[in-house]
């Protein structure tokens, strides 16, 4: 490349999107690549710093940054993602709704080549509407084309590097326990909070049964559900070390394999995982009802998205799994079970 004098400029082809940058207002291309540059340009450049521009004279073996950033792109992207426009030399990745899937040994291999830059948002994050979530562009101007092959080789050895596993629509079953609610004393809080939770991530109530403390009720009401073809079943309410919070004896008596009574999150401490003939059975703790986000907006999306969750998984949620309660939750841009 070559430098040239912007008023010198005049009738030259940019190489490259110009970006323009008001501090609180905008950032974004003021001129972009191929734009021929007109007298009236020269004063707009140097107002946004431009007191010159480059002029390519393209080495053999060098690719400009746009063909750079679409080859990346079209390596690393997997199902259920599609490619934005280059724009400064940056391709987005936009994601539908799903869980994230990041390989993420693949991408530290390729943020290794030096030059090359893919950035994501962390994997298994939750995405219910469709939005970017990683983007790529290189470095320089222009790039040296044999690391554009690394990052193709890289990419080749794994089905995909950022993709998106769609969550299934599954047939929820909801008993809700608890004499209080069962009697009539209070009204129930917890439906309408999982209702909403659930038809967010693509999902619905079958429908809902309140049962007492008796745990044999309430082992009644779960398998009357799967029985209905529930394909998951989750129990609200009686999950703390009180005598009379008896859901974990009820989820026991079904007969269900228990993953594990207990979480490593804050809120989601007495949370519940097991599974009875390949259906899912969670008892929620009551913070389920009093915060955005809990444990269940951990787990709860990994298993519509088809994950088997085991004892290590949920151990895992130790680092990451407390909340920092912050005065406007933003989940999942935030933190907590990263």
């Amino acid at each position: 490349m070559k430098t040239v004098p912007v008023q010198d400029a005049v009738g030259m082809v940019l190489c490259h999107d110009m970006t323009k940058i008001v501090p609180g207002e905008t950032k974004g291309p003021v001129f972009r690549k191929g734009h021929i540059i007109m007298e009236e340009d020269v004063q707009t450049l140097l107002e946004i710093g431009k007191e010159h521009i480059y002029v390519l004279d393209m080495e053999k073996g060098c690719i400009h940054e746009n063909e750079a950033a679409h080859r990346i792109a079209n390596a690393a992207v997997g199902p259920h993602i599609t490619l934005s426009d280059v724009s400064e030399g940056r391709i987005n990745f936009i994601a539908e709704p799903g869980l994230l899937d990041v390989n993420v040994e693949a991408l530290h291999r390729i943020n290794s080549i030096e030059e090359v830059v893919l950035a994501t948002l962390h994997t298994g994050q939750q995405v219910t509407e469709t939005r970017p979530v990683a983007g790529t562009r290189v470095v320089p101007l222009v790039i040296n084309e044999e690391k554009i092959r690394q990052v193709e080789a890289i990419c080749a050895e794994y089905d995909y590097v950022v993709g998106i596993r769609p969550f299934r629509r599954l047939s929820v079953g909801l008993v809700t326990t608890g004499s209080e609610v069962y009697h009539g004393r209070i009204k129930d809080k917890f439906g309408p909070v999982i209702r909403k939770k659930f038809s967010t991530l693509g999902s619905e109530v079958m429908g809902q049964t309140l049962t007492s403390d008796d745990p044999a009720m309430t082992r009644d009401a779960i398998m009357a559900f799967i029985a209905g073809g529930a394909e998951m079943v989750v129990v609200t309410g009686g999950m703390s070390v009180d005598p009379d919070d008896q859901t974990p004896t009820a989820i026991r008596l079904t007969g269900a394999d228990v993953v594990t009574y207990g979480s490593p999150t804050f809120p989601g401490v007495m949370f519940m995982v097991a599974e009875l003939n390949g259906v899912p059975i969670l008892g929620l703790p009551g913070c389920v009802m009093y915060y955005r986000a809990s444990v269940f907006d951990l787990i709860v999306p990994r298993l519509l998205a088809g994950e088997k969750i085991t004892r290590e998984d949920i151990v895992s949620l130790g680092h990451g799994g407390f909340c920092a309660t912050c005065e406007v939750c933003r989940y999942p841009i935030c933190p907590f079970g990263k």
